[in-house]
């Protein structure tokens, strides 16, 4: 029996924990400290991911175990270099299980991971996945993007199940751009439904903001088809109609009037995309993306959200 070890115990590490241990191995989560993975180890519930007790089977802790065979750092992008730099982990492959841009360097998860462990085989898992479905054992499907192909079947064959296929890809930076770009593009969506204006324009700007998301992937050195998969269409579309989603509500509220600390402050989970939309942008240079500078000024004060929407709807008229 192979042992995976998930370091981060949010809603989606815990999930992730609950996947691994319905593949068939042994798995240790975590927790960012010793308190945290006592209450987790005492009460067998995650209070991140609640109504699912996780199984005697799973191992809780707050430090690495030394016979890992597959590591899942499930980190929030912002968090990521402080806990890798924090935990050191000796050797072994890395698996990011996280979305966004580092909002200090405008580095993606890889990236970030690279500059603290170089030389090491890193993979990126993403895609449209809600963890508490994931949890459930609900059908999903999510991408291994990584160029060292031994590594993406290593997962695969690790992770993958009936009810959670995975599907390999070598373009881990369109893959990091469809998940970091699918959460500023969510807020907007949120926005226009949170303000009453239909769902007409929710669905004209889910597909103009898929066309900033290929232009900024190909630009970038990713691929189109990449975008047009399930780490960028398909979580896409996820983000910006499920209500489960953390950007997308967050948008909707906004939308409705509410101030933006009011929203953070009533949070425990981290909302990527707040953080990411000016990271994203000003990683973008002069690559024209006006749903995401629009979503990066509204969430900075720039702008309020009337003068966004004007702005989007004033822009010139052209063929698609």
């Amino acid at each position: 029996m192979s042992k995976v070890a998930i370091i981060g115990a949010g809603a989606w590490g815990t999930a992730l924990s609950l996947q691994a241990i319905r593949a068939g191995h042994h798995v240790a989560l975590i927790a960012r400290d010793e308190a945290t993975a006592s209450a987790v180890k005492a009460s067998r519930e995650n209070r991140r991911l609640p109504g699912y007790r996780l199984p005697d089977s799973l191992e809780v802790r707050h430090n690495l175990p030394s016979d890992a065979d597959l590591l899942l750092w499930a980190i929030p992008t912002q968090h990521l270099r402080s806990s890798l730099l924090r935990l050191q982990p000796a050797d072994g492959a890395i698996v990011v299980c996280a979305k966004g841009v580092e909002a200090k360097t405008g580095l993606l998860p890889l990236e970030v991971a690279s500059e603290v462990s170089p030389s090491r085989p890193l993979a990126i898992l993403t895609g449209p996945n809600f963890a508490h479905e994931v949890a459930r054992g609900l059908p999903a499907a999510a991408v291994v993007a990584s160029v060292n192909a031994g590594l993406r079947e290593q997962v695969r064959a690790m992770l993958g199940t009936s009810t959670f296929r995975l599907y390999g890809n070598d373009d881990p930076i369109g893959a990091q751009l469809g998940g970091a770009a699918k959460n500023v593009i969510a807020i907007a969506a949120g926005a226009v439904i949170g303000a009453g204006l239909g769902e007409n324009a929710r669905a004209a700007l889910v597909t103009r903001g898929l066309s900033e998301l290929r232009r900024l992937g190909v630009a970038l050195g990713g691929r189109a088809e990449t975008v047009m998969g399930l780490s960028g269409l398909g979580d896409l579309l996820l983000t910006c109609t499920g209500p489960s989603s953390r950007n997308f509500s967050l948008g909707y509220a906004l939308g409705r009037g509410a101030i933006l600390s009011n929203i953070l402050a009533s949070r425990s989970e981290v909302t990527e995309g707040v953080l990411t939309a000016a990271a994203l942008v000003a990683r973008a240079g002069e690559i024209e993306l006006p749903i995401c500078r629009a979503v990066a000024e509204l969430l900075a004060g720039v702008k309020t959200l009337d003068q966004a929407i004007t702005q989007l709807l004033s822009r010139p008229q052209r063929d698609e």
